[in-house]
């Protein structure tokens, strides 16, 4: 009895962290894990086993190989055909593309990649087409065993408990099904979404700062003498004076020595103050060229979150600096280095040739527009690593070569043909997934041994023996859902997981209804831009607020839900 109320406070502990807080998850994970192996909940040889699950090393495999396959030249060669006058048509090439690309791909990548493509289209607002993006990327992942790290997290905990895990295409018939209404329902959401005005553009522009020099030429003269108005692209918004904010700027403002002039506009014409003698940028103080530009995302929990520019550290941690920085619907104001930094922030920076070699920046980015490192794919890599891994699909869905067996061969073939590096790999290893989901499976397996999962169903089950086992799958899916939105997907997966497995073996009833459940639930998450990543990214790009979430995910929300419920007990029967 002491074990169960061990175990339960620890699982409370947990989700509060998970919801309450913004500590980062994998701690939170492994520090409730840590405390549950040393109270003697678990021992040593389970915490070990469950460390090297085969479904767990099959994750991490796929998301090695998701390094390669993000290079592929197809989706690039496609973009640019997929938006044209037509809003409809667009939507749905877009959509469908997306779909199809992220049942394959990291769906991250694939939403970076086309975000470029949206944003520079010249037929329908950015705003129109960035939400309905995520979307589909989302919808995509449910179709196959490697759409989303969910799936694979469900069917490591599946494997764990039974010895046998999830199928390719177990996903597709219902994943497939919800993704054909989802981007109808797209369709209709998306004429909801809110065009881009003229205020929204100006508040969505980069911030970039300028620092007058000593010797400028600017300095005793008047805004309106140094035609610093007259600028096409870029706009004075503020003068920074020592500790003195100055805004608006009047043209009759003169300017001193050490002023920070604060720009607003379009950042690539940021060339245009090399006209102003003696004006500084904040990149080139920091002692970097502004040729090697990149355009990045800050991660939820990423270690300059919370911090200035200057307190981070940002050109010693990274090989960088910020040339401008924006923050979608929200105007920021003052000097660029003092400007704390949030998740969903976008940077623009100038990169150094060390850059990419660190190995801090999938934990803190998403690289929206690669202008520095976009490596060309040869067409022997593109053709070796597609045929690859069709052949792949299809051996682990006819059951003759186990999946992990065939991404093994296919990232050894990448690194032989040179399209990955061992070092990129080390650098962008998914350590912090590997700690979240073998402590989770240390965990279940916790509550397992202290026998509160079996009381846990049974008085459930007792609970809603009158109702049946359909509402039961119904409360686990929304349940699911609810923590996807409130935490992240792969944590809503794995606290669902255990109680949803053991519900069904109350009931005496198949487990794959409920095992999905969790899966199709963990995915659903189209009402937040805190839920999934692919909606955190587009969040900044597209200037969208909370209310545009849930203006255009409700109704796709509903829908998904609707096909879920309606189908999980006809393709997989109680």
């Amino acid at each position: 009895m002491l074990d169960q109320i061990l175990i339960s406070a620890l699982f409370l502990w947990l989700l509060g962290c998970l919801i309450l807080t913004d500590w980062a998850a994998s701690r939170v994970f492994v520090g409730t894990m840590l405390a549950a192996y040393f109270l003697g909940l678990v021992d040593t040889p389970q915490v070990l086993e469950k460390a090297a699950n085969s479904g767990l090393i099959t994750l991490m495999l796929l998301l090695l190989v998701s390094i390669g396959l993000e290079k592929l030249s197809w989706l690039n060669r496609l973009s640019g055909r997929l938006i044209s006058p037509s809003y409809s048509l667009s939507l749905l090439r877009l959509g469908g593309v997306t779909a199809l690309f992220s049942a394959f791909v990291n769906n991250t990548a694939v939403v970076a990649t086309l975000a470029t493509t949206v944003r520079a289209n010249r037929h329908h607002p950015a705003s129109r087409l960035l939400i309905p993006l995520s979307y589909a990327a989302i919808l995509g992942g449910t179709m196959t065993l490697i759409g989303t790290s969910t799936n694979l997290i469900v069917s490591s905990f599946l494997e764990d408990a039974t010895g046998q895990g999830l199928a390719f295409f177990d996903f597709l018939l219902v994943g497939g099904s919800a993704t054909l209404v989802g981007l109808l329902l797209i369709l209709l959401a998306g004429r909801l979404l809110p065009h881009d005005s003229a205020e929204q553009i100006q508040v969505a522009e980069y911030v970039v700062e300028a620092e007058v020099g000593p010797e400028s030429s600017l300095v005793g003269k008047s805004i309106a003498e140094n035609q610093l108005r007259d600028l096409d692209a870029l706009f004075l918004v503020e003068i920074v004076r020592d500790e003195h904010l100055i805004s608006p700027v009047a043209p009759g403002e003169y300017i001193e020595a050490g002023d920070k002039l604060i720009f607003s506009g379009d950042i690539t014409q940021v060339n245009a103050l090399d006209a102003f003698d003696g004006l500084h940028l904040f990149a080139v103080e920091e002692g970097l060229l502004r040729e090697n530009m990149m355009e990045v995302i800050v991660m939820p929990n990423a270690a300059i979150e919370g911090k200035t520019i200057k307190e981070s550290g940002f050109r010693s941690l990274f090989d960088a600096a910020v040339v401008g920085m924006r923050r979608g619907g929200k105007r920021l104001s003052g000097k660029l280095g003092n400007i704390t930094i949030q998740a969903g922030d976008n940077l623009m920076l100038a990169v150094g040739p060390d850059f990419n070699e660190r190995k801090n920046l999938d934990k803190n980015f998403v690289v929206v527009d690669d202008a520095v490192a976009g490596s060309t794919t040869t067409p022997l890599q593109n053709w070796f690593v597609t045929l690859s891994l069709a052949a792949i699909v299809a051996l682990a869905s006819l059951e003759i070569v186990p999946l992990i067996k065939g991404l093994l061969f296919l990232l050894v073939g990448m690194l032989a043909l040179g399209l990955v590096r061992a070092s990129e790999l080390r650098r962008r290893f998914p350590f912090e997934i590997w700690l979240i989901i073998a402590s989770a499976l240390t965990l279940s397996q916790a509550l397992t041994n202290t026998g509160l999962v079996a009381s846990l169903a049974t008085a459930l089950q007792h609970n809603l023996v009158a109702v049946g086992p359909y509402t039961a799958l119904i409360g686990i899916y929304l349940g699911t859902l609810v923590l996807t939105e409130l935490m992240t997907n792969n944590a809503a997966a794995a606290l669902s997981f255990p109680v949803a497995f053991g519900l069904a073996e109350s009931f005496g009833v198949s487990v794959m209804p409920f095992v999905m459940a969790v899966a199709f639930g963990a995915s659903a998450s189209f009402l937040t831009p805190y839920g999934y990543t692919t909606n955190l990214m587009v969040q900044n790009l597209g200037g969208y607020t909370m209310r545009d979430y849930l203006r255009a995910g409700l109704p796709l929300s509903l829908g998904y839900s609707t096909v879920v419920l309606v189908m999980l007990p006809r393709v997989f029967p109680f």
